[in-house]
């Protein structure tokens, strides 16, 4: 093949197709039947195969023209659909985007964000569902999820937008009781964490290329990082929860970091994901929620998660 075709040969192709007729489609055009006939020679010598068998009254496709014709309707479609899709796009992001998350980081997190969002597209209806429970995204009808985890699901895609720093605390009132300066002293106190591993765990520090590995116990386990704070700031024993959802009690006195030189790993090393069902094209307002989250979580100096 010396040339490759033209789009609008193919187009000028199909009318003829229809038409089965040079000069029909000349009229329909408003060329001259010379213009046609020469456009399709040029298509012709393109694949390098005839595609018409021409009488004085008629065209109709060779076996080449036939296949010829099915691609060119791919095409052409396909670049219809795409000129639509730029369409879409230079207006603003419309229609109902619904997005679930956890009840802790839902509240700390999104919320402000969708705020602003909302303020900025308010052409946009945003629902947003807070879950502390696997969420299947296909059957349950959402858009995208955020997910915290170590490895996103292979079978969605997934957007990284802030890794979750985590912290060990506890009131004053519980340190002065149970004074704490190494990881070991974990093992004899009263440990209270975000999950449903069950009453025992072990719980991972690393201070440099020092490890050190406890194996904790607690009274109540529960899968809220809000009641877990809730129950670091009664007294009830040292918790180990995301930074972001002790944020203010820390800052305000109300709760103390324990062991600051020693950071939390293993399972605790986690990042806060988008997740979305793959898909050819991913819609405009979906698009601009992923976009306007993973800026705004840069812009508070939390986002450590590179761009995907």
């Amino acid at each position: 093949m010396n040339t490759k075709p033209q789009l609008e040969d193919l187009r000028l192709f199909c009318v003829v197709v229809r038409n089965r007729s040079f000069a029909e489609t000349a009229r329909e055009l408003g060329v001259s039947k010379a213009v046609v006939s020469k456009r399709i020679s040029l298509l012709e010598a393109a694949v390098e195969e005839r595609l018409f068998h021409r009488t004085t009254r008629n065209v109709s496709l060779t076996a080449q023209g036939e296949i010829v014709q099915q691609w060119a309707q791919r095409i052409l479609e396909d670049v219809d659909l795409m000129g639509e899709a730029i369409s879409r796009e230079k207006a603003a992001p419309s229609g109902l985007l619904r997005i679930c998350s956890s009840t802790g980081f839902g509240r700390s997190r999104l919320a402000p964000a969708l705020s602003a969002l909302a303020r900025q597209y308010p052409q946009l209806e945003i629902q947003l569902e807070l879950f502390d429970r696997p969420v299947d995204l296909v059957d349950e009808g959402f858009d995208l999820a955020i997910r915290l985890t170590r490895v996103p699901p292979e079978l969605l895609v997934a957007k990284p937008l802030m890794s979750i720093d985590y912290v060990l605390c506890a009131s004053p009132k519980y340190i002065k009781s149970q004074p704490i300066s190494v990881p070991s002293d974990l093992a004899s106190l009263n440990c209270l964490s975000y999950g449903l591993q069950g009453l025992s765990n072990e719980w991972v520090f690393q201070k440099g290329k020092a490890k050190e590995v406890v194996k904790v116990s607690g009274n109540v386990v529960v899968n809220s990082s809000e009641i877990v704070r809730d129950l670091i700031l009664e007294g009830t024993g040292v918790g180990l929860v995301a930074r972001y959802a002790v944020s203010k009690e820390l800052s305000s006195g109300k709760l103390h970091e324990l062991l600051p030189a020693w950071k939390p790993a293993g399972s605790f090393t986690q990042t806060a994901y988008a997740v979305w069902k793959q898909q050819t094209h991913l819609p405009q307002k979906t698009r601009v929620f992923i976009d306007f989250l993973h800026s705004r979580l840069a812009q508070s100096g939390m986002s450590k998660a590179n761009s995907a």
